[in-house]
C-alpha cells in the first residue's frame, strides 16, 4: 500500500460515450442481464492472441476482460476516480487511510486476513495505493480461485467493516509509512511545492496524513476519524466513477458471467468524479525561485510549468513531441551543451504531476559542483533551446519518426505479468475511450503541430517556476514545510532576469536530434527446429570456449519475437583485490556509461536498452531488445571499454561517487541492515569507511593503469539467446575477443571461482548492533541459516517461507502493528541460504527481536495444527511459482543466466525441485522448521545458527 503523485496519463474528456457507441451486439451466450454496453472492437497489437471484450455494467461500472488462455496467473485491478486531493480540508491523509482499510474484513468476509490469506494459500498477492486524483487497488492468484479472489475483492466495495479495532491499529501503519518518506527528498520537494500553492487549492494538500492529522487534531475538535472514514467510501466509493480490469484464463462469456453478479451490486451513487479547472498556480505564484536543503547531499535544478491538461490530445502527442526534443541526449541537445561546460550529468524533461484538469511540464537537472553557480545559465540555455524549436516549427518528420517507433513497439510489445497489466490499465479505463485502451500510448494518427506551439508557448519566462536544492543553501534556507520539516526559501525572480531569458534566441550548438539510426529495419523472425511447447525450454549451449572467452546460445523458439538478449561478464580477481581497486572498477563503468551517453541515446529510443554494471568480480554488458541493430551497439560499448578516460570528467565522476558513498548514511534503516548482514556474512567484503577512504585519493593516473591490467587479465563469459543466427552470435563474440590486448593472458582456474560465505556454526547466536544518525525509525533482521543450496532443502526452505509469509506480515504489522516495512523472505548468496525477517519501525531493536522470535516460536503451533488441505494449497502454489514461465526473452535470458554466473548450470532447476517438493510432506516441513528456526522450550537454541541485526534510531 503506497500514496503517490499522479503520472501523466493521457485523459479524452470525451470519452464517457454512449453504452453502445463503437460496441457490437451481444455474443452468442452472452446475457445483457446486468450489462449495459458491450465492446469487442478493443484495439490491439497483432502478436497478441489475447481476447478483451469492454462492458459498461448496469450500475455504469466499466470493465476491461481479457482471457488468455494460456497465462499462469489470473489477475484483477479496480480503480476509484477519486483521490487525496478530495481529502476533508479538517482530515488530510483520509482518502489514503481509507484505501489501507478496505483491506481488514467485509460484512461478509469479517477475518481481517481473509484477502491476503486467500491469496497467500493460492499462490497471489495484492497491493494498492493512493494518488492525486484516483486510488487503486489490484491482486494476482492462480487461475483456479479466481472466483473466490473476486468475490472477497469486490466487497471492499460493498460492505467494508473499518472497525474500531482495526481502524486504531492501522493508523500506526500509516504514520509508519509517512515516517519512512520524511529523508526522501523527492517527498520533501514535493510537499514544498504543494506549501507553495494556492491555499484555496486542494493541491497544496497533505495527501499521506499521519497520527496528528488522522488521530491527535481530530480528537481535539471531536472529529470520529471511522465515521469520516464510513462518510468517504459512502460519498466516493461509487461505481458510476469505478473501473475495473480481469484477465483469466476463462473465455470472455465466462469472465463475464463472473464479473457481471459481483460487481453489479456496487452501489451507483451518481457521483461526479471531481476535476481541477484552475490551476494551482495561477499567474501570480509563478515567476518564483525555492531554494531547498536535503536530507542527502544532492543538487538538483527543478524547472516547472504551469500548463493545461493536454491528456486529451493522445492521438497527436504533443507533450511527448517536446519532451523528446527537450529530453534528447544526442549531439545538438540541451543535455550535450550542459555536459560539454561541466555543469550537468543527467536531464529529464517532462509533462509531469498534474491531475484531472491541470498540467506541468518539467524539466530536471542534476547539478555537478560547478552547474550550481550556473543555474541561471543553465535556464538561459533551456530558452536558447526552446527559441530554437520555435523558431524551426513543428517538424513533421520528428513526428513521424516517433509514430513509427511506437507502432513498432506495440506491433512487438512484450507480454505483461498479469498484475502489472490490469494495474496499468485500470486507470485508464477512467480517462479513454474503451476500444483504445490499449493502444493509447503507442497508436499516434493525428499530426496536429498547433498542439505542440500550443505547449510551447506555456514554456515561457513568465510562467517559470525554479527549484534547486542542495546542502549549501542550510543558512540562507528560513522557512520550513511543517509536514516534512524541509528547509526552504521562496523568491520572486527578478524582472531583469526574466527579461534576458525572453530575449534568448537560437544558437548553432544547439539542434534538433538527428535522424534515429537505430530504428530496426529487419523484423523477420528466425525459423528454429526446436518448436515452441508448453514444455520447459531447451537449455542454452556452448558454441565458443577459447582461453579468453565462452559463449552460450540459444536460438529462441519460445516468444517468436525479433528481439535478443545478450550478456557479456567480464570477469577478473582484481576489482575485489582491495578497495581502491573495488572503486576503480565502479567510477571505470561510471565514466564509459557517461561517455556513451551521447552515441547510444538513439538507441534506447528505438527500442534497444542497454546497461553497464560493476560487480565483485568485473563488469557485465547486458542489450535487450530488437535485435536487427544490437551488433551496432555491442560494438559501440565494448570499443569505449578500453578508451583513455577523460581527466576533466573522471573529477566530476568521482565527486560524485564519492558522495553517493556519503549519502548512503541517509538509506533506509533496513538497507543498512542488509549490508551489515552481508559485511558479516561474505569472506572478502569492504567497509565503507575502507571505500571512502580509498575513493577520496584515487586518481586518473591510477585507472588508467587498472583498466590496462583489467583487460589484459580477463575472462569473457556470454550469452545471446533470441532471434540470432549462432553465424552472428559467435561474429559478435570474436570482436569482443579480438578487442582485447594481444598481450593479454588467460585467468587460472582458481581465479574463476565464486566468494565464499562465512559458516554459522551450529547452535551459534550472534548480533551485530550500528547505529542509525538520520531516522527516527529502527529496525530488525533476524536471519536463520539454512546452509548449502540443494534441490531438496531449496523447497524445504521455500516452502517454509511460503507458508509463514502471511501469517508472519498480519502478526507484526497488522495485529502488532510493530511498523510499516514487515518482510519475510528466503536470503541466498554465494551458494548459502537462509530464511530472514525484517521489521522497520519506531520500536527498540530488542524489541522487535523479541516479537520475531515469539513469531517465529508460535510458528510451530501454526504448522502442526495446519489442516493437510492448507498444507497441500501451498505446496501447489510454491510449484506453480517455480514452474512459471517467463514472459519475455528478456526474462528467459535472466533465468539461464543466474544459473551460468553462480556456476550452477542447473537449467531444468524449476523441474528438478518440483519434482522434490511435490514429496514433501507437511511432517518433513515441521521437521525442517524444528531444526533450521525452532528456539527449544528453555530457549537455549537447538541446532540452529542465527545472525541478527539490530539498527537504533537516533532518537
Amino acid at each position: 500500500m503506497a500514496i503517490g503523485k499522479s503520472t501523466l496519463g493521457l485523459r479524452d474528456p470525451g470519452s464517457g460515450v454512449p453504452p453502445n457507441s463503437g460496441g457490437s451486439r451481444s455474443p452468442a451466450g452472452a446475457s445483457n442481464v446486468g450489462v449495459m454496453g458491450r465492446y469487442n472492437n478493443i484495439i490491439k497489437s497483432q502478436e497478441d492472441k489475447s481476447s478483451y471484450r469492454g462492458l459498461i455494467l448496469s450500475n455504469r461500472m466499466k470493465v476491461l476482460l481479457v482471457s488468455d488462455p494460456k497465462t499462469e496467473k489470473s489477475a484483477a485491478a479496480l480503480d476509484v476516480n477519486v483521490g487525496y486531493l478530495s481529502d476533508p480540508d479538517e482530515l488530510p491523509g483520509l482518502a489514503h487511510f481509507c484505501e489501507h482499510m478496505l483491506f481488514l474484513g467485509t460484512e461478509k468476509y469479517p477475518q481481517e486476513n481473509e484477502y491476503s490469506k486467500f491469496l497467500s494459500e493460492h499462490g497471489g498477492g495484492s497491493n494498492a495505493s493512493t494518488a492525486m486524483d484516483h486510488t487503486t487497488y489490484y491482486f494476482d492468484v492462480l487461475p483456479p480461485h479466481l472466483g473466490r479472489a473476486l468475490d472477497i475483492f469486490a466487497q471492499f466495495f460493498i460492505r467494508p467493516l473499518f472497525t474500531e479495532s482495526a481502524t486504531s491499529r492501522e493508523l500506526n501503519a500509516v504514520n509508519s509509512e509517512h515516517e519512512k518518506n520524511t529523508t526522501s527528498n523527492y517527498w520533501r520537494l514535493e510537499q514544498v511545492n504543494c506549501a507553495l500553492a494556492d491555499p484555496r487549492h486542494p493541491y497544496s494538500k497533505f495527501g499521506t496524513g499521519n497520527k496528528e492529522t488522522l488521530d491527535i487534531i481530530p480528537k481535539s475538535k471531536g472529529i470520529n476519524v471511522r465515521d469520516e472514514l464510513l462518510k468517504f467510501h459512502e460519498r466516493w466509493y461509487s461505481s458510476n466513477i469505478m473501473t475495473l480490469a480481469v484477465l483469466g484464463k476463462e473465455s470472455l462469456d465466462e469472465l463475464e458471467a463472473l464479473v457481471v453478479p459481483l460487481f453489479g451490486p456496487v452501489l451507483d451513487r451518481d457521483v461526479t468524479a471531481p476535476s481541477w479547472p484552475e490551476h494551482p498556480f495561477p499567474p501570480s505564484r509563478r515567476r518564483t525561485r525555492v531554494h531547498c536543503v536535503p536530507v542527502k547531499d544532492t543538487r538538483s535544478l527543478s524547472i516547472s510549468f504551469p500548463s493545461p491538461d493536454m491528456r486529451r490530445y493522445y492521438k497527436s502527442g504533443p507533450a511527448r513531441y517536446v519532451s523528446h526534443a527537450v529530453g534528447h541526449e544526442g549531439p545538438g541537445s540541451l543535455l550535450a551543451a550542459l555536459k560539454a561546460r561541466g555543469w550537468c550529468n543527467n536531464l529529464s524533461a517532462d509533462p509531469t504531476g498534474g491531475a484531472r484538469g491541470f498540467g506541468f511540464f518539467d524539466v530536471l537537472v542534476d547539478l555537478t559542483e560547478e552547474g550550481i553557480d550556473h543555474v541561471d545559465d543553465i535556464i538561459t540555455l533551456l530558452f536558447q533551446y526552446l527559441a530554437m524549436l520555435r523558431a524551426q516549427g513543428p517538424q513533421q518528420w520528428v513526428w513521424e519518426e516517433q509514430r513509427e517507433l511506437s507502432a513498432i513497439s506495440f506491433r512487438f510489445q512484450d507480454k505483461y505479468e498479469p498484475r502489472h497489466f490490469v494495474k496499468g490499465h485500470v486507470s485508464l479505463l477512467q480517462d479513454y475511450p474503451i476500444e483504445d485502451v490499449l493502444s493509447v500510448y503507442d497508436l499516434m494518427t493525428e499530426w496536429r503541430p498547433d498542439l505542440i506551439e500550443e505547449l510551447l508557448d506555456c514554456l515561457t519566462p513568465e510562467n517559470i517556476r525554479v527549484a534547486v536544492m542542495a546542502k549549501r543553501f542550510e543558512e540562507k534556507c528560513t522557512q520550513i514545510e511543517p509536514w516534512y520539516g524541509t528547509k526552504y526559501l521562496r523568491e520572486t525572480i527578478e524582472d531583469a532576469k526574466i527579461k534576458t531569458w525572453r530575449s534568448a534566441t537560437p544558437t548553432q550548438e544547439l539542434h534538433l536530434p538527428s535522424v534515429n539510426e537505430y530504428i530496426p529495419t529487419r523484423l523477420e523472425v528466425l525459423e528454429s527446429e526446436e518448436e515452441s511447447t508448453t514444455a520447459a525450454p531447451t537449455a542454452p549451449t556452448i558454441i565458443k570456449d577459447t582461453p579468453l572467452v565462452r559463449l552460450w546460445y540459444k536460438l529462441d523458439s519460445e516468444f517468436r519475437l525479433p528481439k535478443a538478449t545478450m550478456r557479456f561478464s567480464y570477469v577478473s580477481p582484481l576489482p575485489n583485490s582491495d578497495p581502491l581497486h573495488y572503486n576503480l572498477c565502479t567510477v571505470w563503468v561510471m565514466l564509459v556509461r557517461d561517455a556513451l551517453q551521447q552515441s547510444t541515446y538513439s538507441a534506447s529510443l528505438a527500442g534497444l536498452s542497454w546497461s553497464l554494471g560493476s560487480e565483485v568480480n568485473g563488469i557485465t554488458i547486458t542489450i535487450n531488445g530488437y535485435d536487427d541493430k544490437q551488433h551496432v551497439l555491442l560494438d559501440t560499448i565494448s570499443g569505449m571499454l578500453s578508451a583513455k578516460p577523460d581527466p576533466q570528467r573522471f573529477e566530476i565522476i568521482k565527486e560524485i561517487f564519492v558522495r553517493a558513498m556519503k549519502n548512503y548514511e541517509t538509506e533506509q534503516p533496513y538497507q543498512h541492515a542488509l549490508l551489515e548482514q552481508t559485511m558479516c556474512l561474505t569472506d572478502v567484503c569492504w567497509t565503507r569507511p575502507q571505500l571512502l577512504a580509498a575513493a577520496q585519493v584515487m586518481t586518473v593516473d591510477q585507472l588508467e593503469d587498472f583498466i590496462s591490467r583489467m583487460l589484459r587479465k580477463v575472462h569473457i563469459e556470454g550469452l545471446i539467446i533470441g532471434n540470432v543466427t549462432k553465424e552472428r552470435a559467435l561474429e559478435m563474440a570474436d570482436g569482443l575477443e579480438a578487442k582485447l590486448p594481444k598481450d593479454g593472458t588467460p585467468l587460472l582456474a582458481q581465479q574463476l571461482l565464486q566468494r565464499r560465505e562465512v559458516e554459522i556454526e551450529k547452535g551459534a547466536w550472534y548480533c551485530s548492533e550500528i547505529e542509525n544518525r538520520i531516522h527516527r525509525s529502527s529496525c530488525t533482521s533476524v536471519y536463520y541459516s539454512c546452509g548449502l543450496r540443494a534441490s531438496r532443502s531449496n523447497v524445504l526452505l521455500e516452502l517454509l517461507e511460503q507458508a509463514l509469509s502471511e501469517p508472519c506480515f498480519h502478526v507484526l504489522r497488522t495485529q502488532e502493528q510493530l511498523g510499516y516495512i514487515v518482510v519475510s523472505g528466503v536470503r541466498r548468496a554465494n551458494g548459502v541460504q537462509g530464511l530472514r525477517v525484517i521489521v522497520q519501525g519506531d520500536k527498540h531493536p530488542r524489541y522487535l527481536e523479541t516479537r520475531i522470535e515469539a513469531f517465529i516460536s508460535n510458528a510451530q503451533e501454526y504448522l502442526e495444527n495446519m489442516k493437510n488441505e492448507e498444507f497441500l494449497k501451498f505446496r501447489s502454489a510454491l510449484a506453480a511459482r517455480k514452474l512459471e514461465k517467463a514472459k519475455h526473452i528478456g526474462e528467459r535470458a535472466t533465468r539461464f543466466w543466474s544459473e551460468i554466473a553462480t556456476q550452477m548450470y542447473n537449467f531444468d532447476r524449476a523441474t528438478i525441485e518440483v519434482e522434490q517438493l511435490n514429496a514433501v510432506t507437511q511432517q518433513d516441513l515441521i521437521e525442517y522448521y524444528k531444526v533450521r528456526a525452532r528456539r527449544g522450550a528453555d530457549r537455549v537454541l537447538v541446532g540452529r545458527s542465527q545472525l541478527n541485526i539490530h539498527v537504533h534510531a537516533f532518537i
